[in-house]
């Protein structure tokens, strides 16, 4: 059974729902998570509600999105490897520096303590300053992989590095063969 969690940067939520699909339709069972801002947020880019029940129909499972309730993902509720798409920057600061106050960074501390794959699937806007350091944090982790990543808009956002989330599959794949898919950055 696979994890996967979704995080803000909710303008990534559709084309990472429709890898979510093809996971499904790959025959992967898949145990969704939610943050809770994500849980409880309605933006333009959709309701949380619908998402919700979208993502639930698919998987079949209720979503975790509780500290509580996302602790047992790795000592009681085994996963193969845990998705994290999208990951926001301020999720990855929290999981490089060992912070657990929501459920998809307790999810993914549950799961690291079992030394199964992680696949980071990062959209922010500050990946390439402030969060840079945290991103070589992770990369010198033990079962961490990263989506090969893109700078999204050179010259509006800079800083900003987004996943190719279609690139997701291969890099789950070479991840539960313990090695990162191709080169970090496209």
């Amino acid at each position: 059974m696979l994890g996967y969690a979704f995080c803000g940067s909710f303008c990534t939520h559709a084309s990472s729902l429709r890898e979510l699909e093809r996971l499904v339709q790959s025959g992967y069972e898949i145990q969704p998570i939610f943050s809770e801002t994500v849980w409880r947020t309605d933006t333009r880019f959709g309701r949380a509600e619908e998402l919700r029940h979208a993502v639930e129909s698919l998987c079949r499972r209720e979503i975790i999105h509780t500290v509580v309730d996302a602790e047992p993902l790795g000592p009681a509720i085994r996963l193969d490897a845990l998705i994290l798409a999208p990951c926001t920057g301020n999720t990855l600061a929290k999981i490089a520096n060992g912070i657990t106050d929501t459920a998809v960074c307790m999810a993914a501390k549950a799961h690291l303590r079992r030394d199964a794959p992680l696949i980071i699937s990062l959209a922010s806007n500050d990946a390439l300053s402030a969060n840079l350091r945290n991103i070589a944090t992770l990369l010198s982790r033990k079962c961490v992989y990263f989506v090969p990543m893109l700078q999204d808009d050179p010259e509006k956002k800079p800083h900003s590095l987004v996943a190719d989330v279609t690139l997701l599959q291969p890099t789950l794949a070479a991840a539960l063969e313990g090695r990162q898919f191709r080169r970090l950055f496209l």
